[in-house]
Formats: C-alpha cells, sequence, structure tokens
C-alpha cells in the first residue's frame, strides 16, 4: 500500500509542477500587462445596479504630491462608440469644494442618474460624443483626500497646479490619449478653474508639447465678482420670488457681491444683515436657485416630491437626484466598484465640510483670462444663462 502510494504520488508531481508553472505564467502575463496597461488597475468591472452599457469605465486615484499624499479621485467614461476617434472632454464642477462626480457624473451630464437602488440610463450623457474625465477637486473633494490636514487650506494657485499634475500623472496611466483632443469644461466656480488651468497648460506646451488643448467652455461661470454675482437680484425679483421693496434695497442699499465680500471677511455690516435676511425669508430655502421651476425635494421622505408636483411636464425631473445621490455614493459596495475610499471624513458629500479655500479668491476677475486664451488661439463658449424657463 505503502509503496503504491508512493508511487502515485511520485507520478502525481510532474503535473502539479505543470500546473504551478501555468499559474507563474499567467500571474508574470497579468502584470506585465497591466505594467503596459496601467488604467487596466482601475478599470470598473461594472457599477452596483447599472444597465449594460457597451463602454469602458474606469475611476481612481491619482497623486499629485507624493510627500504630503495628496490624491486626486477621477471617474473617466470612455465614448459610447469609437472612443479612439472622439475627443477628451474633463469635466470640472465648482463651489468651490463640490464635486464632479456627484453633480456632474450622475447629476447632470454623465452616463448614469441614481434611481433608488439602481442606476438608470442618462440618453443626453455627453459621452455620446466625447470621452468623459470628471475630476473631484481640489484635495478635500468627494474622495480626494490628503493624510495632511494642512492640505485642506487651498486657493485656486493650488488649485490648479494640482490640476495640471493630474493631467500630466493620467496620461502616463493612459497613454493612448496623450496628443489626443482636448476640451476644458465646467460650470459655476469653474470659472476659475477652466481659465486657469488651461493657461498653466499654454505655459507647459511651450516647454514640452504634451497637451492637445483645442478649446474651452463655461456653464453660468464665475468670471467678474461683481457683475456675476449682482445679477442675482434681478434674477429674483424678475422670477416673482421677491418683492418689489426688497429688490430696490437689495440693489441700492446692499448689493449681493458687497454682502458676500463681507460675509468672507467676517465682517458683515449690519445693513447688510438686515438685507440677507429679508432676502432669505422671501426666497425660502427651499427654492433651487438654478431652476426655480422645480418642486421641492423633501430629503427626510423622498416620495413626497411625488404629491408636491401638481403640474404636468413633458418630461419628469427627478427633483430629489442629489440625494439619491449621496445615498448611492456611500454604499460600501459602489465605494468598493469605484476603487474610491473615505480618508479624514465619514462619508461622501455633494459638497466638501472639510475644505478651507481662501474663498477672496473669487474676486479674481478671470475674464482677463479668457481674454488672453483667444488671443493664444484656444476657443471658447459660454453660457451665462441657461435658459430653464418652461411656458
Amino acid at each position: 500500500m505503502m509503496i503504491t502510494s508512493s508511487s502515485s504520488s511520485s507520478s502525481s508531481l510532474p503535473w502539479i509542477t505543470l500546473v504551478m508553472v501555468v499559474v507563474v505564467l499567467v500571474q508574470i502575463s497579468f502584470y506585465s500587462k497591466v505594467e503596459c496597461f496601467p488604467f487596466l488597475n482601475d478599470r470598473i468591472t461594472e457599477l452596483p445596479g447599472q444597465p449594460q452599457v457597451s463602454f469602458q469605465q474606469y475611476s481612481g486615484y491619482v497623486t499629485v504630491d507624493e510627500k504630503k499624499q495628496r490624491a486626486l479621485f477621477y471617474y473617466f467614461v470612455e465614448a459610447e462608440l469609437e472612443p479612439a476617434s472622439k475627443p477628451l472632454v474633463l469635466w470640472l464642477n465648482g463651489g468651490p469644494g463640490c464635486s464632479s462626480l456627484g453633480v456632474g457624473a450622475f447629476s447632470e451630464n454623465g452616463p448614469f442618474r441614481p434611481s433608488g437602488e439602481v442606476l438608470v440610463k442618462n440618453e443626453y450623457s455627453w459621452n455620446r460624443e466625447a470621452n468623459m474625465l470628471y475630476l473631484e477637486t481640489p484635495v478635500g473633494v468627494g474622495f480626494s483626500f490628503s493624510t495632511e490636514t494642512s492640505s485642506m487650506v487651498v486657493g485656486d494657485k493650488i488649485t490648479a497646479r494640482d490640476n495640471l499634475v493630474f493631467l500630466q500623472q493620467w496620461l502616463l496611466k493612459f497613454p493612448q490619449y496623450k496628443h489626443r483632443e482636448l476640451f476644458i469644461t465646467g460650470e459655476s466656480y469653474a470659472g476659475h478653474y477652466v481659465p486657469q488651468l488651461a493657461e498653466l497648460i499654454i505655459q507647459f506646451n511651450k516647454k514640452q508639447k504634451l497637451f492637445n488643448l483645442k478649446g474651452i467652455a463655461l456653464g453660468n461661470p464665475v468670471l467678474e465678482f461683481a457683475t456675476d454675482f449682482n445679477s442675482r437680484a434681478e434674477y429674483f425679483w424678475s422670477h416673482g420670488l421677491i418683492s418689489d421693496s426688497t429688490y430696490r434695497i437689495f440693489t441700492s442699499a446692499c448689493n449681493y457681491s458687497r454682502y458676500v465680500s463681507e460675509y468672507y471677511r467676517s465682517s458683515v455690516s449690519p445693513v447688510c444683515s438686515k438685507v440677507m435676511s429679508q432676502v432669505s425669508r422671501e426666497t425660502s430655502r427651499y427654492v433651487d436657485k438654478y431652476d426655480v421651476t422645480l418642486d421641492v425635494c423633501i430629503s427626510s421622505v423622498l416620495s413626497q416630491s411625488n404629491i408636491l408636483s401638481p403640474q404636468q411636464v413633458t418630461e419628469k425631473i427627478d427633483v430629489c437626484v442629489e440625494d439619491e445621490t449621496v445615498n448611492y455614493l456611500n454604499r460600501p459596495d459602489v465605494q468598493k466598484a469605484l476603487h474610491a475610499r473615505l480618508v479624514g471624513v465619514n462619508k461622501w458629500t455633494v459638497c466638501s465640510n472639510i475644505l478651507d479655500y481662501q474663498l477672496l479668491d473669487l474676486e479674481i476677475p478671470t475674464i482677463s483670462i479668457v481674454g488672453s486664451l483667444v488671443k493664444a488661439g484656444i476657443p471658447w463658449r459660454s453660457r451665462f444663462c441657461y435658459t430653464i424657463d418652461r411656458k
């Protein structure tokens, strides 16, 4: 019996050796493939609850400062058709301090929108025409992080520098997008992010031609502090959100740019405090300032939004999409699929609670940078006022 067993074991050794060799070769092949194609580590197999799609998705981190372990989180979706021939579009949301993942990708122009426990296809997704790259910037926004709390103190200069380093490092992960037509776009405070990044790219290209920057586009951008902010009074008044008397004091006694400037300096005057209290009472915190025609979302009971819908519209708008996005992105299975982690925070939020942005940078006029970009041959498009009124 013992001889037979020994003989059997001896005869099986070549097979065991062969299996081990095959396993080692497979591992070598895998790691060689990842080394040649580093983006494979960031590939998303499937997001929980997503519909079946034909395009590839990637997400993960790009380190922009090794010493302080500053890392920016990105979400990248390739174009639905012929991604190799489509441009690369970088999308940046504003705030400053709000997430391009939660707002841009999952609420506005990305491929999916959360609906309860699942994702539904966004038929108006920009990845129908382009390869879309969503960046959570600066550090401290969304899943982007740093191990040093001092890194949470940032402003326009640091943010622009980090965004440039991100693009450089991201192209090392995705070398197939080097020299691809690049467009940078975004909304709100991206009126600072986009022109400032484009300016750095032009400067960088003078030393090393890496970026094929073809244009920028800005939606509802902050370009000139006083002009942009003081238009709020007329908007509120013309949409019936404030009374005639409140409109008069909001344009004479204390306009919005003055109030914001005083607020950021921690020196709000009594007159501005009184005016803003009156404006706040009349506009209500429940009204969506970006679309005053929308219904109200009662966060605690999402279904109540249906009760508050007496009017009929041609297309149903999910007024609770922000709440559903927050719930979705805080699911452990979703974070695992995204290769994301929470560092220094307990939960993912639409806008950062830990970021200490230098808000006086808001007063920097970036409209002059846009002018210099145009002179440098960079086309741009801007929508200062979105058409949202329904007849």
